[in-house]
């Protein structure tokens, strides 16, 4: 992966990838996709992307700060992203 903006029809695949079936998640999303789509790269999507794959509740402990990623998501690009999404 690279540090090159991701592309506009990338961008509208991933944010139909990141609906979720919690509102809470949706909220924390919604105000990252407003702040940073303009200059998501395809590192940082490639690490939204797998903070996907986890289930509703899972992202939701990651997002509320109950617990840090661990195992195979606990690379600095997720962690990252998922500073991002916790920032108000």
């Amino acid at each position: 992966m690279d540090d090159a903006l991701i592309d506009e029809r990338a961008l509208s695949k991933l944010k139909w990838r990141c609906r979720r079936g919690l509102l809470e998640n949706d909220l924390f999303i919604e105000r990252f996709f407003a702040r940073h789509e303009a200059s998501l790269t395809l590192r940082q999507a490639a690490a939204l992307n797998e903070l996907m794959d986890l289930a509703d509740n899972d992202l939701l402990d990651l997002l509320l700060r109950r617990r840090e990623p661990e195992g195979e998501i606990n690379t600095s690009d997720v962690r990252q992203v998922l500073e991002m999404l916790r920032s108000r």
